[in-house]
C-alpha cells in the first residue's frame, strides 16, 4: 500500500464547517496498520450541539421546495462524478475494501444519491373518498406526507459510502436534518460526503457528522428529545438496545443475517458459480447479504462443491488498492481472530475445511466448509468474514427449512428450473426477499430492501426510506359549511 504520509486531522462537522474536539483518535489501515488520519473525538457537548445545529435547521429547511431539494442532491452527484476514484480510493484506505469493490461501492453512491434527487419530486399522498362511509357524504379529504425533523443516523463500516447515502440522500429528500454518527474505523467517507453536500449548496446544519465512540455520541442521539428518528445499520445486538432506548422515536433497523440459497436439483452448476463466488466472498464476506450457506441438493452437491472450491482457491489476496485484488484485511485483527475462532469450533464438531481456513499475510483465505451441523456459530450466526458453508439436501422443502431454521431473515436466494419449487420458496421462505436463480447478494440500491425476525425493521431503498423519514398527515374539508 502506497504510504499516505502525515496523517491528517479530520474535525467533526457541525453546522456547515469543522469543529474541533478537546480529544483526537489515530485512524489505522487494517490492511497495512499504517496511521491514516487523527479522528475528533466528540463528547456529549458536543454532540448534543450538532442535534441542536440540526433542528434549527430544520425550521427552514422542511420549508425549501422539494425543486431545490433535488437540484442539491443533483449537484452531489455531478461531484461525486467528478472525484469517484479519489472517494474509491479513500473507501480502500480506510476500510480495506479492494480497490475495484470500492469503485463499485462509488458508482452504487452515485445511483442513490440519483434516486434521492428524483425522489424529492415525487413525495405526495393520496386522496380519500369520504363518502364511502354515511358520515363522510359532503366531505373531502386527502394526506400529506410531511418531514419528521431531525433523523440520528448511525452507519456501519462495510459500506461507508453508500450506506450513509442511504441514510443521508432520502432524509434530504423528504426536507429533514441530520446528525450522522459513521463507524468508528470508516469516517473519512462520511466526512467527505459532508464537504460535497457544503459544496452542493446544502444549508449549513442541515447534515452534521459526529465522530467518536457509540457509548457516547451514539447514546446523545437516541436519548435527546430534539431527535425524531433513529436509522441504523450494524449488529442485532446494538439495534435492539437502539429501540428499547428509543421509546416513541422511529425508528428503522437493518441488522444484518446469514443469507443463504437453495440450489435446485435442476441447478446448471456451471452457471451460478460466478455468482455464488461474488455473493459470498466480495469486501471479504462483509456484507448484510454475504452468501453464508448454501444448501445443495445432492444431485449437484459433489459438482457445485468442486467447482466453487476451484474457484475460490483462485482468488488474488493482497493490497486493497492493487487492482487485481480479491480478498483483503477484515475491519480489525479482532475480527479475523473471531471467525478463526468459529472456523476451528465448526472443524472441532465435525465440519471439514475444504478450502481456506487459514491466514495468508494476516489476510484470512476465502474458506469453503461443508457438513457443517447447523447449530456451529458459522452457520447460525452472522459470521461476517469470507467464510460460506456448502450443505447436502435431499428435496427442497428440507433446504427451505433449513434457511427457515435462523434468528435471522433479511435475504434469501433459490436457483430452481421448476416453477411450483420457486412459488413455494418464495411464498414460505422466512425472509423481507426472495431472489428467485439469483443469490441473495443481490440489490439495487431503489428496492425495498429489510427483513424480518432479528434482521431489522422498517425499509430503506429511496421511495421507502422515504416513506419511514416523513409523517402521514390527514386533511379534511367539509364542503356542506
Amino acid at each position: 500500500m502506497t504510504k499516505v504520509g502525515v496523517a491528517e486531522k479530520k474535525h467533526l462537522f457541525i453546522n456547515g464547517g469543522n469543529v474541533k474536539a478537546a480529544d483526537y483518535a489515530p485512524l489505522y489501515s487494517p490492511y497495512s496498520g499504517e496511521k491514516i488520519a487523527e479522528i475528533a473525538m466528540a463528547d456529549e457537548q458536543l454532540t448534543k450541539a450538532a442535534i441542536q445545529s440540526a433542528f434549527d435547521a430544520f425550521q427552514v429547511f422542511s420549508k425549501m421546495p422539494a425543486f431545490e431539494r433535488a437540484a442539491i442532491l443533483e449537484k452531489v452527484v455531478v461531484l461525486l462524478k467528478e472525484r469517484a476514484d479519489q472517494a474509491a480510493e479513500l473507501i480502500a484506505r480506510e476500510s480495506a475494501k479492494p480497490i475495484s469493490f470500492a469503485k463499485g461501492e462509488v458508482s452504487r453512491t452515485i445511483e442513490t444519491y440519483k434516486f434521492a434527487a428524483e425522489e424529492a419530486k415525487r413525495i405526495h399522498g393520496e386522496t380519500i373518498p369520504f363518502d364511502a362511509a354515511p358520515g363522510g357524504v359532503g366531505r373531502t379529504g386527502y394526506t400529506l406526507r410531511k418531514p419528521i425533523g431531525v433523523i440520528g443516523a448511525i452507519t456501519p463500516f462495510n459500506f461507508p459510502m453508500n450506506l450513509v447515502a442511504h441514510k443521508v440522500g432520502p432524509a434530504i429528500a423528504a426536507g429533514n436534518t441530520l446528525v450522522l454518527k459513521p463507524a468508528s474505523q470508516t469516517p473519512l467517507s462520511a466526512l467527505y460526503i459532508a464537504e460535497l453536500f457544503k459544496e452542493a449548496g446544502l444549508p449549513d446544519g442541515v447534515l452534521n457528522v459526529v465522530t467518536g465512540p457509540g457509548s457516547v455520541v451514539g447514546e446523545a442521539i437516541i436519548e435527546d428529545d430534539r431527535v425524531q428518528m433513529i436509522t441504523f445499520t450494524g449488529s442485532p445486538e446494538v439495534g435492539i438496545t437502539i429501540r428499547d432506548k428509543a421509546g416513541l422515536k422511529k425508528t428503522t433497523l437493518e441488522l444484518g443475517s446469514n443469507a443463504a440459497v437453495i440450489l435446485d436439483k435442476d441447478t446448471n452448476v456451471e452457471q451460478v458459480i460466478d455468482r455464488c463466488i461474488t455473493g459470498a466472498f466480495s469486501n471479504q464476506g462483509q456484507v448484510c447479504i454475504s452468501l453464508q450457506r448454501i444448501y445443495a441438493h445432492e444431485d449437484v452437491y459433489d459438482q457445485f462443491v468442486q467447482k466453487f472450491v476451484e474457484a475460490a482457491r483462485q482468488l488474488k489476496i493482497g493490497d486493497p488498492l492493487d487492482s487485481n485484488t480479491y480478498i483483503s484485511s477484515l475491519i480489525s485483527m479482532k475480527e479475523t481472530e473471531r471467525a478463526l475462532g468459529w472456523i476451528e469450533e465448526a472443524k472441532q464438531n465435525g465440519a471439514l475445511i475444504v478450502a481456506g481456513g487459514k491466514l495468508m499475510d494476516g489476510i484470512l483465505e476465502p474458506t469453503v466448509i461443508v457438513n457443517v451441523d447447523p447449530l456451529q456459530k458459522v452457520s447460525c450466526q452472522e459470521v461476517f468474514a469470507p467464510v460460506v458453508i456448502i450443505n447436502k439436501v435431499r428435496s427442497i422443502e428440507e433446504a427451505i427449512a433449513y434457511v427457515n431454521e435462523s434468528r435471522y431473515g433479511l435475504q434469501a436466494g433459490v436457483y430452481t428450473k421448476n416453477i411450483d419449487h420457486a412459488l413455494l420458496a418464495s411464498d414460505t421462505l422466512e425472509v423481507g426477499a426472495v431472489m428467485i436463480n439469483d443469490i441473495p447478494t443481490f440489490r439495487v440500491d431503489h428496492m425495498p430492501y429489510g427483513g424480518v425476525k432479528e434482521s431489522g425493521t422498517g425499509r430503506e431503498g429511496l421511495k421507502y426510506a422515504i416513506e419511514e423519514m416523513t409523517e402521514l398527515k390527514l386533511v379534511v374539508w367539509n364542503r356542506g359549511v
